[in-house]
């Protein structure tokens, strides 16, 4: 089967835009043509695609992702999480290991694969835990989790609290070349706390959670890092010290990277407008100063790449108010979008420099064989029309979840078609 996406816009290596046909064949990209060249005859059937001139990159990779299955089915299954991805415009997400049972065991992270494949919509990588059940005691079997398919290890939810048990995680990551992916919070300094340690906090006569929390946490595993040279991931980043942490760390060769969510380039505690538990996050929304400092850091290559962390929970959850209410939003549907919006649109970034941070880094950081329209790539592919403006509708979502603090958001540039492995997954035309 061949497939011709004529017409399409495409970012050439300076980040501007051409008019280009993609050949797709076999589920891998056979050619990326001029404008006037002529599409090769092909030996049976060809599907051809207009793009009418929107814009077509390779499909987004989010690392960092709540699917909730195995455990909490309620809120997000494998299925409708990996819909959602595809609905907006990621073709490849890699899934966090604190379900229940936690990610933790060979037949865990089989079940996962298993589940993804029979979904058939977004390539799904799963990630397995630090520690037994995540509790931070005991190590897992690295080895045997390799083999079963993960393809780092994290105990995102919690940070590891001990660092003998980190130091150990990451002399055994570093010996399969895997890398070690941290979740950075000091439990000693957020307990009873639920909302960053700011105006919002102070406003309401809450407990605050200190960037200091975080930090700490990038800090010391930043010299554990060094100490056994494995390649160390920073997750949701959103404080300005540690932007300034991973800068540092970067200046003198430590290997580490890290990653920011569209949440903390756009919001601060200063928008919270009340005790709304859609607008609840951990880590938290920050203060001004820490949104600059995470743009800054995103523009300079200290932060690596945009993740969602999306993180799905049910409609009687997070009704129960913003302090008993769990953390998280979901993120898939509005990534795009939003950063477009508020960044590309307002002519603050380059296109090329959104669609870079979400395909071609988080593949080069993870070793990943995506993230690029080049012959012999897979046909991973994200179809953008960049003038189509909708209001952020919840009720419209593919995930299960509703929580978003976007709702009734207009928004400019939303995907309208995906394909995995030269498949459409989801058109905007057609659906699932």
């Amino acid at each position: 089967m061949v497939q011709i996406i004529k017409n399409a816009k495409v970012l050439n290596e300076q980040g501007q835009l051409e008019t280009k046909h993609i050949v797709v064949k076999d589920g891998r990209i056979e050619a990326v043509l001029g404008e006037g060249a002529d599409v090769p005859v092909q030996d049976g059937s060809v599907q051809t695609i207009d793009a009418q001139g929107k814009l077509v990159t390779p499909g987004f990779i989010d690392m960092h992702v709540h699917l909730r299955e195995p455990g909490y089915e309620h809120k997000e299954t494998i299925e409708s999480g990996s819909r959602s991805a595809v609905k907006g415009g990621f073709t490849t997400i890699a899934c966090m290991p604190n379900t229940r049972p936690v990610t933790d065991t060979p037949q865990t992270v089989e079940l996962v694969l298993e589940k993804a494949r029979q979904a058939q919509m977004a390539k799904v990588l799963p990630y397995a835990a630090i520690t037994k059940n995540e509790l931070g005691r005991e190590l897992t079997d690295f080895e045997a989790l390799k083999a079963a398919g993960a393809i780092g290890f994290t105990d995102d939810g919690v940070g590891v609290q001990s660092a003998q048990m980190m130091k150990d995680a990451m002399k055994r990551a570093k010996a399969l070349n895997m890398p070690v992916i941290a979740h950075c919070e000091d439990d000693s300094l957020v307990k009873g706390a639920f909302v960053t340690e700011g105006k919002f906090a102070e406003r309401h006569g809450l407990k605050g959670i200190p960037n200091e929390s975080e930090a700490i946490h990038v800090g010391r595993d930043i010299l554990l890092a060094e100490a056994t040279g494995v390649h160390y991931h920073v997750c949701h980043v959103s404080t300005e010290q540690s932007v300034r942490l991973i800068r540092q760390a970067k200046a003198i060769g430590i290997s580490v990277t890290a990653e920011v969510c569209p949440h903390h380039l756009v919001l601060s505690d200063e928008d919270i407008p009340g005790l709304d538990a859609n607008w609840k996050m951990n880590p938290p929304l920050r203060s001004p100063r820490d949104v600059e400092a995470c743009i800054e850091g995103l523009l300079d290559g200290t932060l690596d790449m945009i993740v969602t962390d999306h993180a799905p929970h049910s409609v009687e959850e997070k009704a129960k108010g913003m302090e008993l209410a769990p953390f998280g939003i979901v993120g898939f549907e509005t990534a795009f979008p939003l950063l477009y919006t508020r960044f590309v649109a307002t002519g603050k970034w380059e296109l090329s420099f959104l669609v870079k941070r979400m395909t071609s880094d988080p593949a080069r950081v993870f070793g990943l064989d995506s993230g690029v329209l080049t012959p012999g790539a897979p046909a991973d592919l994200t179809m953008i029309d960049l003038d189509l403006e909708k209001e952020v509708n919840p009720e419209q979502f593919a995930t299960k979840g509703r929580n978003t603090p976007f709702t009734g958001w207009k928004l400019k540039g939303w995907p309208v078609m995906t394909w995995v492995d030269g498949q459409v997954r989801w058109s905007e035309q057609d659906g699932f």
